[in-house]
């Protein structure tokens, strides 16, 4: 009875995954997965539709910061009218309210005022944003497609996803009467969020060295124990911590001052007052004794708790190695990068002469209306992908297909994503594992430069699995092991990917997964933070909405999400909304549907711990510990790095053509301007 019970659940799941479209589309197999610009706007819609996501979905392109030197920053004194129902705003705002606390003054200071007549369009759905704004006075109307939404009133906050970054505006508003308005571009609110979390950050290691049970750590490990902890907040006269209690956490003491009492005699004694900078409750956590003081917050409190077991994993009085850090363990042993070289080397066919442009040449298509015109792999906001063949092919041999991505210079400059096109080409030219996709040529021409890429016949893993609607758990398991070596692979070089998710995942002939796409690719030391804002909108990892500044284990988080999309066939925080999505990812929470196994939902919730430093994968074991995880207990991974496996995911391949696994697409003709600047003169 039971076993039918279940069996009815798993079809209603299926059956209620089947009928929600899929939010996102391929993101131009090896593309940046942005949307491409349209000539015509309502046919970009269709398409982006047609594909299966919202005119806001693709990924989102990091943008530098300006330095002070070419911009500063807006600094306009308000009333106290004014700053109170700026910041009550802020803080009504379901999306907007775990963003920016703690740098009030500045944040104020910084909305600049503007005035609207009677039936302006303050926001133009489908357009840019750059601002984000506050109602003062006045009524607005909400309309999208036409439809009305709502009416904004004084305290109202709209447009706040244009302050995170570049999007296209989802609704058009309307002033409906003279209205007076409170702005922020996203330069401001990005520099003000950021500047706060870096001061804020380093602030915290520097009182968290001066600890004495924490002192000898090195930078990475502190940083790793930071990460680990969570922000709490007492109310005045609240308990912490009562004495004669287990002790489970460490406290370090942000805002706010704490009394400290000892029972002597049944009588409550005072010790001391802690304030700001001063921390308490690790003597119990040393010792695995009970607490010996309590501890009660005076005034409104705000604390830096860590747990004991994360205390104890790192610091130098409780454990042996204080240096086994999650960053510092994720590199290779000396023999395992051994088998993956030997892996890579046997997987890949033997190196192309060297090829030139002019050796290249397009493969066209042998059948279906677009007969005879060249085939492409893929399209986004920066190129395109084409298939190409080398006419350098010696006699006797197998034709050789390539992928050959093709970005426009114009478009790349225009969006300032210099840097991250010269990244791809460096990560690329220095990986040497199975699990990567090869680069073997660039060139470069007055419009474009040029990727010559290892050609990956299966196609996209994303298209696969909106075919497949969701993945059976070993095409899942093994799919997720080749991203797992990838990762690993690329962690050991000191690189954070930022962008995993199945459109970047590409499957060749054998079905092993190749990992692509290493536009948002970025070089970082041991506890070094960046604080760029990208990614895809479901799989951003909450650090990144935060602001809080990320690293290597972000990568970990999208790998959680990445195993559940596989399994169910949709992201676990999805949303037609996406300010809904990142107020679902904030606050981590997610259920698992009745057909997911037990070691798979245990697995996923385990990478997708809100704190960065309680992942698995970032924690003392690195990526071991995730190798070492009962959901890959079915797998060997000496045999997956070898390639000795058969792959599971043959049966996803269909036969034929070489470009029989990729969908059709249209390209605009449209002859892009030529740019000299010089940034690609190593390409």
């Amino acid at each position: 009875m039971d076993l039918r019970l279940r069996e009815l659940r798993l079809e209603e799941e299926r059956a209620f995954l089947e009928s929600v479209a899929l939010p996102r589309s391929p993101s131009a197999g090896g593309g940046h997965g942005e949307p491409p610009p349209a000539e015509d706007p309502q046919e970009d819609q269709e398409q982006e539709q047609e594909a299966g996501r919202g005119i806001w979905g693709g990924a989102i392109v990091p943008e530098p910061l300006l330095t002070e030197a070419d911009w500063q920053l807006p600094c306009l004194p308000k009333s106290p009218r004014d700053a109170s129902l700026i910041l009550d705003a802020v803080k009504r705002s379901q999306f907007l309210r775990c963003l920016g606390d703690g740098q009030n003054q500045p944040l104020v200071e910084s909305f600049t005022p503007e005035e609207c007549q009677s039936g302006a369009v303050v926001v133009a759905e489908g357009q840019e944003g750059q601002a984000m704004y506050i109602v003062a006075e006045g009524e607005l109307q909400v309309t999208q497609k036409g439809r009305q939404l709502r009416t904004l009133m004084p305290g109202d906050v709209f447009g706040e996803l244009a302050v995170l970054y570049n999007c296209r505006r989802t609704a058009t508003v309307t002033a409906l009467t003279p209205v007076q308005l409170w702005a922020i571009d996203r330069q401001a609110y990005r520099t003000i969020i950021t500047e706060n979390a870096k001061r804020k950050r380093a602030e915290v290691l520097a009182g968290l060295r001066g600890v004495k049970p924490l002192q000898g750590l090195s930078d990475a490990a502190l940083s790793q124990l930071l990460d680990s902890a969570e922000e709490r907040t007492f109310a005045p006269s609240e308990s912490i911590i009562q004495e004669g209690d287990e002790g489970r956490t460490f406290f370090y003491i942000l805002r706010g001052q704490v009394e400290v009492t000892r029972n002597v005699e049944g009588q409550e004694e005072h010790i001391r007052v802690l304030k700001a900078g001063d921390h308490f409750g690790e003597l119990a956590l040393i010792r695995n004794i009970r607490r010996t003081a309590s501890c009660r917050a005076q005034e409104e409190v705000t604390c830096i708790a860590v747990s004991k077991e994360d205390f104890q994993e790192l610091s130098p009085l409780c454990v042996r190695q204080p240096e086994a850090t999650a960053q510092e363990t994720l590199p290779l042993s000396d023999s395992r990068r051994g088998s993956l070289l030997e892996g890579a080397s046997s997987s890949s066919s033997s190196l192309p002469p060297p090829l030139g442009l002019e050796d290249l040449l397009p493969v066209f298509y042998e059948e279906g209306e677009q007969r005879g015109r060249p085939v492409v792999l893929g399209t986004g906001g920066f190129g395109t992908v084409e298939l190409v063949r080398s006419t350098c092919t010696e006699e006797g041999a197998s034709e050789r297909l390539f992928a050959l991505k093709r970005l426009r210079k114009d478009h790349v400059v225009q969006k300032r994503q210099q840097e991250h096109v010269l990244m791809e080409k460096q990560v690329l030219l220095q990986s040497r594992c199975p699990f990567i996709v090869r680069l073997f040529a660039t060139f470069r021409d007055s419009r474009h430069v040029y990727l010559l890429l290892e050609f990956c016949q299966g196609g996209e893993l994303w298209a696969k699995l909106r075919e497949a609607r969701c993945f059976s758990e070993p095409v899942a398991i093994f799919c997720s092991a080749c991203a797992v070596e990838a990762l690993d692979y690329l962690h050991s070089q000191g690189i954070v990917y930022r962008d995993l998710k199945p459109e970047n995942l590409m499957l060749d002939a054998k079905g092993y997964v190749k990992l692509v796409d290493f536009g948002f690719a970025k070089a970082l030391k041991r506890g070094e933070k960046t604080y760029s804002f990208c990614g895809t909108p479901e799989y951003l990892a909450p650090e990144i909405l935060r602001h809080e500044g990320h690293d290597f284990s972000v990568d970990f988080w999208t790998l959680g999400v990445l195993i559940f999309e596989m399994l169910v066939g949709r992201p676990p925080f999805h949303s037609t909304e996406p300010q809904k999505i990142y107020s679902k990812i904030m606050d981590g929470v997610f259920s698992f549907p009745v057909f997911v196994s037990e070691a798979a939902c245990s697995l996923v919730a385990k990478l997708c711990r809100r704190r960065p430093g309680q992942r698995l994968g970032n924690t003392s074991s690195g990526i071991r510990g995730i190798r070492k995880h009962r959901w890959f207990s079915s797998l060997s991974w000496k045999k997956l790095a070898l390639r000795q496996i058969e792959a599971p995911t043959t049966v996803l391949l269909r036969q034929g053509s070489p470009y029989a696994n990729f969908r059709r697409f249209s390209i605009s003709r449209q002859v892009p301007e030529e740019e000299f600047s010089g940034w690609d003169e190593d390409f």
